[in-house]
């Protein structure tokens, strides 16, 4: 090491390979497996890598999954290339639940089992356990990724079997679960609330938690990944005359919610968390009743400022959020975790 350039020269080339290069050069040494294991690498190199030419989408479609780049003049998509999964698989069976720098939790339909999939090196690992750790059951459970302070990736498995809820936490780098003590309200183990996914941002855990009716009881949840210790804080101060449903994105790391409201007519506000209070971005108008054909998925962010959101039939959308929000694309959500946006 001591003929190569300095630490920080060496640091930046490398944090502008492709993700395939950087998994080879870490069996050049052991210094450079350290540099290239850090958390600060990570971050870097995504951030680096989530530039609008490197826009990829990873679209499941029955026996098949391929990745389309991202064409963002014309909110289309470039040649596809298939993706072999590497495990065993039936027909429409594999749900992505989580995600964070390009590691996916899936779950496969057909038997309940979690895994950890990295796409691009094709590398998985099975979660489930001979003593029922690892099993997901949909509209019960909730799974959150995240990554510690040691840089350990870990998944957060909320169970909720028959009024008892069980917190699990596996490690990846002890290749174990472990159970973790969540004292929460009796009625959020009701069915009646549904449960997200968690998003990860800054050190913390998030997961909405609705009820299923009008006027019901909504908060969030959250999960300090170091301490391991849990707190709830409230939602935005929405109006409860209608379903109510928030969606949770980390934009640069802050945490930002679409709170949308309503029965007939959607009223959607865009929430910014600064501590444990909300403060409101922006709103749109009031939404008339639409066909559930146009409703659409928020998949990520770019770092121009856009949005990009898809239907359910894989047509790509962009929401320009630094020109006229809101004009033409409507974000929202719906009961029991349709969410989105709207196309109008």
């Amino acid at each position: 090491m001591a003929d190569l350039p300095t630490h920080t020269i060496v640091f930046e080339i490398l944090t502008r390979l492709p993700a395939k290069d950087v998994g080879r050069s870490k069996s050049v040494c052991k210094q450079w497996y350290a540099l290239l294991s850090t958390q600060d690498f990570v971050k870097i190199h995504c951030s680096r890598s989530v530039v609008s030419s490197n826009q990829r989408v990873l679209l499941i479609d029955d026996l098949t999954c391929s990745v389309r780049p991202i064409i963002s003049n014309n909110n289309d998509y470039g040649p596809s290339s298939t993706v072999t999964f590497p495990f065993h698989h039936q027909n429409n069976d594999v749900s992505i639940l989580s995600h964070l720098n390009g590691l996916l939790c899936v779950c496969l339909n057909h038997t309940y089992e979690l895994l950890l999939w990295n796409p691009t090196t094709t590398a998985f690992k099975r979660l489930s356990t001979p003593d029922s750790h690892g099993f997901y059951i949909n509209n019960l459970d909730a799974i959150g990724l995240y990554v510690d302070a040691d840089d350990d990736y870990k998944v957060l498995h909320i169970k909720r079997r028959s009024g008892v809820l069980g917190v699990y936490v596996y490690s990846r780098e002890v290749d174990s679960w472990r159970n973790i003590p969540f004292i929460t309200r009796q009625e959020y183990l009701s069915p009646h609330f549904n449960w997200s996914a968690g998003t990860f941002c800054g050190g913390t855990l998030y997961f909405t938690v609705c009820e299923c009716w009008i006027g019901g009881t909504n908060v969030v949840i959250c999960f300090d990944v170091n301490s391991e210790q849990f707190k709830e804080i409230s939602f935005p101060p929405v109006p409860s005359n209608g379903m109510v449903q928030g969606v949770l994105v980390n934009v640069k790391n802050v945490l930002h919610m679409f709170a949308s409201t309503g029965m007939f007519e959607m009223t959607i506000d865009l929430w910014t968390l600064q501590g444990d209070y909300w403060i409101k971005v922006l709103s749109c108008p009031p939404i008339p009743p639409i066909s559930l054909s146009l409703w659409c998925d928020i998949t990520h962010y770019v770092t121009n400022g856009n949005w990009f959101v898809m239907t359910k039939l894989g047509k790509l959308f962009t929401i320009e959020m630094d020109m006229k929000p809101f004009e033409c694309f409507y974000p929202v959500s719906w009961f029991r975790g349709f969410k989105g946006a709207v196309f109008v």
